[in-house]
């Protein structure tokens, strides 16, 4: 990685490789980084807590994940790496063919000009790519990939692009974070997510500042790119932006570092250059630590979709490592611009072996233990008809005797919500709640997750239930999802059981799979 200004130099030298994809692969076989990875990952690998299908980085702790791309047939995860060697901040690397089996890269961005290299995304061009991340110390950088394996990058001069600013107290002009970038006619435009009008976590609102540039080295501030944002809340930032079209319209991705992630969907004028939401939503209904959702990735998936992939914190301490990631997830727009959110398909390609129960009467107030249902490393899909019953339960990874388990709840109303107009009506909930997931002393209390869910009386409760060890992902109806992290520690906590409160229910079908490694 060339530069003409080492500040803060690397302490892992970065390797220069060929520029064929051949060539790649051979140096790739004897790589000293390659075969430490390795090594670490077979080390990690006795932790019972650590995820066997979702990414989990090979060594040190993990952060963001940063530049999810699709080039030259590889799908790219960029993520924050800290090397136990030199723990600042570097982008770690991995590659995929399907979003969900992932192969380690050597790291691709380190410390130079910058101090670390914390978050920023990818902008996927003919025959290169475009790395628009942020350096502290330094501001927004760019760097520029060619090759088959973006194993090479190249700092271009005049980095930082944008250099830090200092704001007033209110924040103006802007504070200089997380970029994210596209390309219009005319140039290319990027968002700096951030806040102002107040101190954050307190009184502060999110905003997202525009700059505009026709050689990646210039950059002109063009002001605040959102109008009329009444969805965020005072005390909330704007991190980690990713901006991209999906469906009609735009949607702009981001994370709150007061409430986590979540999603703005809206009207792009392309005259103007400003996004006008009128659709707002939250892929965590909670604080994002200990064990939340946290920061997203997101690219477009060629079908008028998007791919996003998050990171997810740890809840407990964890010697060696910590966070891990989601599964990827695909957004689309579904009836009046609602999103929908699914795994991805090739999750599916990790189902080993089945076990199917039919229909099946779950009477009024008894717990139901489902026989032959069990595991920590499964995929649960479910079609459950509440009729009359105001409350399901799942419980998965439960105890013989419920000493452990983590239930996963729908409430038939009795969450108060507020329209686009601001009206109040009550909804119907999905509840994640891992109060009860462990006995360990070093777990981190953490209040349920408590989602929305609007289930007409005509339509079944459908969830795809992900347990991966140390994580717990639900997928609601295609239209939702919640996740957090648990830490059960009773070998036996494997089980599932379903009860229906107030009313009988119907299970309409469950197919369970034991799903393997990646």
């Amino acid at each position: 990685m060339k530069s003409d200004n080492i500040k803060y130099p690397p302490i892992i030298q970065p390797t220069v490789y060929a520029t064929t994809l051949e060539e790649q692969r051979e140096q790739l076989k004897t790589n000293g980084l390659m075969r430490q990875f390795a090594d670490s990952r077979q080390q990690l690998s006795a932790d019972r807590y650590r995820p066997i299908y979702h990414f989990v980085n090979p060594e040190g702790n993990l952060n963001d994940p940063n530049g999810l791309c699709y080039w030259q047939g590889h799908y790219h995860l960029f993520y924050q790496a800290y090397p136990p060697v030199d723990p600042r901040q570097h982008w770690g690397h991995a590659i995929s063919t399907d979003l969900v089996r992932w192969r380690d890269l050597p790291l691709a961005i380190y410390p130079g000009i910058e101090d670390k290299c914390f978050s920023g995304s990818t902008l996927v061009e003919e025959d290169r790519v475009i790395v628009f991340y942020h350096g502290t110390s330094a501001g927004n950088m760019v760097a520029i990939s060619e090759d088959p394996l973006l194993l090479n990058w190249e700092k271009i001069p005049g980095n930082p692009v944008i250099p830090m600013m200092t704001a007033d107290k209110k924040g103006y002009p802007y504070r200089v974070y997380d970029p994210c970038i596209w390309k219009e006619k005319d140039g290319y435009y990027a968002l700096s997510g951030s806040y102002w009008q107040g101190p954050i976590f307190d009184n502060c609102r999110m905003v997202q500042h525009l700059f505009f540039s026709q050689d990646l080295t210039r950059w002109i501030y063009l002001g605040p790119f959102i109008e009329n944002d009444v969805f965020t809340l005072p005390g909330e930032d704007g991190a980690v932006p990713y901006f991209w079209p999906i469906g009609n319209k735009h949607i702009l991705i981001f994370a709150s570092h007061q409430r986590g992630a979540q999603y703005l969907i809206g009207d792009y004028d392309q005259i103007h250059h400003r996004f006008k939401p009128f659709e707002h939503g939250r892929f965590n209904f909670g604080a994002i630590n200990p064990g939340g959702v946290h920061a997203p990735s997101a690219t477009p998936d060629g079908q008028g979709g998007v791919y996003v992939i998050y990171n997810i914190n740890q809840g407990r301490p964890t010697g060696g490592w910590n966070h891990i990631m989601s599964l990827v997830r695909r957004l689309t727009l579904g009836k009046d611009d609602q999103l929908n959110i699914e795994p991805v398909r090739a999750v599916e390609s990790l189902r080993t072996q089945h076990i199917s129960i039919g229909t099946t009467h779950i009477p009024a107030n008894q717990e139901i233990t489902l026989e032959g249902i069990n595991g920590n490393a499964m995929e649960l899909d479910i079609e459950i008809d509440p009729r009359s019953a105001r409350e399901i339960c799942l419980h998965v990874l439960r105890s013989p005797n419920s000493e452990e388990y983590t239930a996963i709840k729908f409430y038939r109303g009795g969450l108060m919500q507020r329209n686009r107009k601001g009206q109040q009506y009550t909804e119907d909930s999905l509840v994640l709640d891992t109060s009860r997931s462990s006995l360990l002393t070093d777990v981190a209390a953490r209040p349920p997750e408590i989602a929305p869910l609007h289930l007409p009386e005509s339509e079944a409760l459908k969830l795809r239930v992900f347990i991966d060890r140390s994580v717990v992902e639900v997928f609601a109806n295609d239209r939702l999802c919640v996740a957090l992290r648990v830490y059960p520690s009773l070998e036996e906590s494997l089980g599932v059981s379903i009860r229906a409160q107030g009313a009988d229910a119907t299970l309409r079908s469950l197919d369970a799979w034991q799903m393997a490694a990646i």
